[in-house]
């Protein structure tokens, strides 16, 4: 019992639950480190050497608070991206851009949808504000966005949470489709698109971002996957003018630390690395589904760093999960149908991803 001040009714009532089993948090549960580290969609083969170039000298400035506007960021961005740099807003990954866009646009008991199985840190920031889920399953795959358009008008929702391309399935929709989405959103109906795996994507996945200027979209990236930098914590929305300068209302001013600031400014320069870790993701990919098959599993189509693996089904990708943590090989599984038939696997290097195919073999049953 809290003997101090109480807690808020709304907190108090929430349940006490934990979004991702972290690997380090596996490591000491089971004492031991792990061999293989594939669960979290970190990229495998880290930051651009400028990035790490760029954060050691940066680090000799660590008795300085970061510049609070993101500043040449956001210039570099706004640059890169065709769009004003009052379109811009910087923040400590797209985990705390979803709280500042849940905390701006929803008011207690009003409704957001979301697909069933969904990246769920949006979940827990709705949840913390007092807002209200409305989740719909997924549709062979894929979210289905008949059904979110539908669930929103329904509810008369005020947001529509939509991965694209999708954790944990890895599949996307095209531009038309988002399109059309859209406009079948009802009025005053926000959709909060996360593009966290938008460097993998096929361009037809990637609706144009120059003069990006539409109220009814918020677009999120982050510099966590491709760019290697999920340990720095940095990421970036693009929305309209007025949107960005609402945030400025509350947004965590000094949340964005200088060395995060100055990897993600290096590493967006450094387009050649960009693209060769892209290019090796492919390849990853690829081996992955080649390694699926032969085994006789079905892999998902995959449009970001990891692959899904359908084994048959949820008591099968539960055991499968198990047998491979007892070799210490952390990977996960989607928690609820019908995704949960799959486990998924993040892209690793070609080493990481021969002794990954070696221990999947002698732990799946032929």
């Amino acid at each position: 019992m809290n003997r101090g001040a109480p807690y808020t009714r709304l907190i108090a009532d929430l349940p006490a639950t934990v979004p991702f089993l972290a690997p380090e948090a596996i490591e000491r549960r089971d004492g031991r480190p792990l061999v293989l580290r594939l669960g979290a969609n970190e990229s495998a083969f880290g930051p651009s050497p400028r990035a790490c170039e760029a954060m050691g000298v940066a680090a000799a400035r660590a008795a300085y608070y970061g510049d609070p506007e993101s500043y040449e960021l956001r210039a570099a961005l706004a640059s890169h991206h065709g769009v004003r740099m009052e379109q811009l807003v910087v923040g400590s990954g797209i985990d705390d851009l979803l709280g500042l866009i849940v905390r701006t646009f929803l008011d207690r008991g009003e409704v957001a949808v979301t697909s069933l199985g969904a990246y769920p840190t949006f979940n827990y920031h709705v949840a913390g504000y007092g807002g209200t889920l409305e989740r719909v399953p997924y549709h062979e795959n894929a979210n289905d966005l008949e059904a979110l358009a539908a669930a929103a008008r329904r509810t008369h929702a005020r947001l529509v949470y939509l991965a694209n391309p999708d954790n944990p399935t890895g599949a996307w929709h095209t531009t038309e489709d988002l399109g059309a989405f859209i406009e079948r959103l009802p009025e005053h109906c926000l959709l909060v698109l996360d593009e966290a795996y938008s460097d993998f994507a096929p361009p037809e996945a990637l609706p144009p971002m120059v003069g990006e200027d539409d109220p009814r979209v918020i677009r999120l990236r982050t510099f966590s996957k491709a760019h290697g930098l999920a340990g720095a914590r940095i990421g970036y929305a693009v929305a309209t003018a007025e949107t960005i300068a609402t945030f400025e209302k509350i947004r965590l001013h000094f949340g964005v630390n200088l060395l995060a600031q100055a990897g993600a400014l290096a590493s967006l320069a450094d387009t050649d690395y960009l693209r060769g870790v892209v290019v090796a993701v492919a390849e990853g990919r690829r081996a992955y589904e080649a390694l699926a098959r032969d085994l006789g599993l079905t892999p998902l189509p995959s449009a970001t760093n990891f692959v899904a693996i359908d084994v048959g089904g949820s008591a099968q990708a539960r055991a499968l999960m198990e047998a491979l943590a007892a070799r210490a090989v952390f990977i996960r599984m989607p928690g609820v149908p019908p995704l949960d038939r799959c486990i998924r696997v993040t892209v690793g290097t070609p080493a990481e991803r021969a002794l990954f195919a070696t221990i999947l073999r002698e732990v799946w049953p032929r």
